[in-house]
């Protein structure tokens, strides 16, 4: 019996999965989108306004990333 990697097998780093940063970010824009929601419905606030405001913290949240990601990148 030979120890050596099946060659039909697939590795477990592919490169269809994205990376622990990429997930990371990901996890950070929804966040901040979410928090924004969870605002608006504190504050009792139609449906339209929660939709709008964790819309709106989405994309503050990609913002807030690219920044991030540019200050810190040489």
């Amino acid at each position: 019996m030979s120890r050596g990697r099946d060659p039909g097998r697939r590795s477990s780093h592919s490169s269809d999965l994205p990376g622990g940063g990429d997930q990371l970010k990901v996890v950070f824009v929804l966040l901040v989108g979410l928090s924004g929601g969870l605002v608006a419905l504190q504050s009792d606030a139609p449906l339209l306004v929660i939709g709008a405001a964790i819309l709106g913290g989405i994309v503050a949240g990609g913002a807030l990333l690219w920044y991030v990601i540019w200050i810190t990148t040489d």
